[in-house]
């Protein structure tokens, strides 16, 4: 329904109704049930009755008003409710502090915070002192604007003018506030203040600051908070333990995570379907998949139903696990169930298809989720990408990412990272550094992980030099090689016969605190066997072994056919007797 403003001497816009004017007690009843109720006629509804009540001579309180325009306000219908607070004053109806802070509220939502400023200035003239609720709310809306800085100075200011006293409400907007913006230190400054003062914070604060601690990968500190909040007699709720078990999940502590579910049953709170699920995507993550399963039938024993989020993990997990038959099984079961599958449920099969060379399944899928009214994302290209290169059809792969690009999808690093490894794999190296020069993006061309492909890729397509050039060209910039860059470079060097660079960069990487690892050993090792540099090979199988790496199956092999024959000395017969000792050992 439009609402159209009128003067204050024609009614425009306004329905005809019976002359008999409602009782105060009709609105009473019609704004409670208005309240309390829900329903897509819910916002028509209070609409009509706003008019009923404009009608009525003399009109309603401007509490009745207040009432009614707050259930606008809860149903997100800002700016209506904006038109409904200006058409109260052209009919005479005088605003009060309270109608004044649905105003600014309603700006602040709306990102327009600066218009909450200037109707606090209009507080101010009209001699209506501000209460605790304006500057709450402006300082929400400083926050709902990322200018949380600002935010923190006005709190700071109630404080340092005792303009008037913060309750939970002020404090939690400003620890809300610090923990949007990364400052999760100074949110549990605030809350060990609040903690200390008059104003006690209680589960909603805390919890806040839990869950951004574990978003910070604090989960331990975050579980001091936890064990400190209950100890001050704060019980929790299923949105503290549902970040807990989400962080614990994060860092593979699921068994950490299935026990602190079990305690909240036992505290008498119920876990929810996103308590689960939380479970249940980190099991498929794990590759536990038959844990997910359980904990979906825990689920089901609970009287709680698994839903679009949930099924695409266990989806998700299969795919991993390259169970295709299994994941379209699930598929199949929550179509059965009315569960409509998402973007994410068909980006799951997709990745799965294509990691298992089923490239006909997932152009198929692909062609069928646009034909269902679903429109693929970056992910779903990136995948397809991935799929199509994999499978050796590079001109159907840059064919798609012309499209992705006609379609108005800005591929992302990863999408960039998949196309040139697709690229330097089905030698097209050139094509590839033409493309990565071409990029304007300052994140795209200071990525690492691009700069070793196209090192690795240049290597193997048989340009040495291209390659160091890269490699100083990443160095120069500033930009800091990581152990899968140093491993492609002292392969370089090596496959080059510059054994001695080779070693330099292998001990230039560890005084820049970057550690070798298996991989590495494994393809020095390899690589001076290949150019019969035996002794040199033996001090870094030597090296290898005392640091706890092992030789792979191709190292190992080559390894073995030089040992001489039973009865003369061989120092690679000692390494090898050593490594397989240091293999019982383990056993």
């Amino acid at each position: 329904m439009k609402v159209r403003l009128m003067n204050c001497t024609t009614r425009i816009g306004l329905r005809c109704y019976s002359t008999a004017s409602p009782s105060t007690s009709h609105f009473n009843q019609r704004i409670l049930h208005l309240r309390n109720g829900s329903g897509p006629t819910k916002v028509n509804d209070a609409l009509q009755l706003f008019d009923e009540m404009l009608q009525r001579q003399p009109p309603p309180s401007i509490i009745k008003f207040t009432q009614l325009i707050s259930v606008i306000v809860k149903e997100k219908q800002y700016s209506t409710a904006l038109i409904l607070l200006k058409q109260m004053k052209l009919m005479g109806i005088p605003a009060n502090i309270y109608t004044i802070n649905i105003s600014i509220n309603c700006h602040c939502r709306l990102d327009q915070v600066a218009y909450g400023f200037a109707l606090l200035a209009t507080i101010f003239k009209q001699g209506h002192p501000p209460d605790l609720a304006t500057y709450t709310t402006l300082i929400h809306g400083l926050v709902l604007a990322d200018r949380v800085y600002e935010a923190v100075e006005l709190f700071k200011k109630l404080f340092r003018e005792k303009v008037c006293e913060p309750d939970q409400v002020t404090f939690g907007t400003v620890i809300n506030g610090l923990c949007k913006v990364g400052h999760t230190s100074k949110a549990l400054e605030l809350l060990t203040f609040m903690e200390s003062g008059s104003c006690k914070p209680c589960v909603e604060q805390y919890s806040v600051v839990i869950d951004s601690l574990c978003k910070d990968k604090m989960v331990d500190h975050a579980l001091e908070l936890f064990a400190k909040m209950t100890e001050k007699g704060v019980l929790a709720n299923i949105i503290t333990y549902n970040s807990l078990i989400h962080g614990l999940c994060n860092f593979g502590r699921e068994t950490e995570a299935t026990k602190m579910l079990i305690d909240m049953e036992e505290e008498g709170v119920s876990p929810s379907v996103a308590t689960f699920t939380i479970l249940v995507n980190s099991f498929c993550k794990q590759g536990s998949v038959k844990d997910a399963e359980l904990a979906v039938q825990a689920m089901a024993r609970r009287g709680l139903h698994p839903n679009v989020i949930t099924y695409s993990a266990l989806i998700d997990g299969y795919c991993l696990r390259g169970e295709i038959d299994d994941a379209e099984k699930v598929l199949d079961g929550m179509v059965k169930r009315d569960i409509v599958p998402n973007i994410i449920t068909y980006n799951s099969l997709i990745n799965g298809y294509c990691k298992k060379k089923q490239i006909d399944k997932a152009r198929h899928l692909f062609q069928d989720i646009q034909d269902k009214g679903l429109i693929p994302d970056v992910v779903t290209y990136s995948s397809m990408l991935q799929g199509l290169y994999g499978s050796g059809n590079p001109a159907a792969a840059k064919e798609l990412f012309n499209e992705m690009q006609a379609k108005g999808l800005a591929p992302d690093i990863c999408t960039y990272r998949i196309l040139f490894l697709g690229m330097c794999k089905n030698s097209q190296c050139s094509d590839a550094l033409v493309l990565f020069r071409s990029l304007g993006s300052k994140e795209l061309m200071e990525d690492v992980d691009l700069y070793t492909i196209l090192i690795d890729g240049c290597s193997k397509c048989g340009k040495p030099n291209e390659a160091m050039d890269l490699y100083d060209e990443l160095c120069l910039k500033g930009l800091k090689p990581d152990v899968r860059t140093y491993t492609v470079m002292i392969s370089v060097y090596c496959q080059g016969g510059l054994f001695g660079k080779a070693n330099d960069l292998l001990r230039k990487m560890e005084d820049n605190g970057c550690l070798p690892d298996s991989v590495m050993y494994n393809v020095i090792v390899q690589e001076l066997l290949k150019k019969s540099k035996r002794q040199e090979a033996e001090n870094f199988l030597e090296e290898m072994i005392n640091r706890g790496f092992m030789p792979d199956s191709a190292t190992f092999t080559m390894v073995l056919h030089l040992i001489p024959n039973v009865g003369k000395e061989s120092r690679m017969r000692t390494i090898i007797q050593k490594l397989t000792t240091i293999e019982r050992k383990e056993i």
